[in-house]
């Protein structure tokens, strides 16, 4: 079973998908859109396509630990997606994700539309990265 990680964003969602011993990150996805019935539809059939078994949400906290508009989307859209998919749905605290992909696209020179293009599946894998640790303990 591979688990599947989402850093769920207004105009792109970034995607990515463990490898079949949920040891690491095996792919990642960005998906343009700003409609979200089309980017719940993609993820199902990522779902789909790649055997996952269960799916993990980031949700954006505040430096404090509390939660705001943004996570209370996040949630929303979990709860979505448990619906469209039928699996189970984790949410997993994302802070600093984004921030974080941010260094690591700079530090390998991805600057511009490139970076603009990539910063989501980043920061989707972070995500994961953090729930994999997790789950390994």
């Amino acid at each position: 079973m591979k688990i599947l990680a989402v850093d769920y964003g207004d105009a792109r969602t970034g995607i990515a998908i463990s490898d079949l011993l949920c040891s690491i990150v095996g792919s990642t996805y960005v998906i343009h859109s700003r409609n979200q019935d089309k980017t719940l539809e993609e993820i199902r059939r990522l779902v789909s396509e790649n055997g996952v078994g269960e799916i993990v949400v980031g949700l954006p906290k505040n430096m404090d630990g509390t939660e705001g508009a943004r996570a209370e989307l996040c949630r929303q859209f979990a709860d979505r997606l448990r619906e469209v998919t039928g699996l189970p749905v984790a949410h997993w605290d994302e802070r600093r994700t984004t921030v974080e992909a941010h260094n690591i696209l700079s530090q390998h020179n991805y600057h511009g539309k490139k970076r603009k293009n990539t910063v989501d599946a980043v920061a989707a894998s972070l995500i994961l990265e953090g729930y994999l640790a997790f789950r390994g303990r």
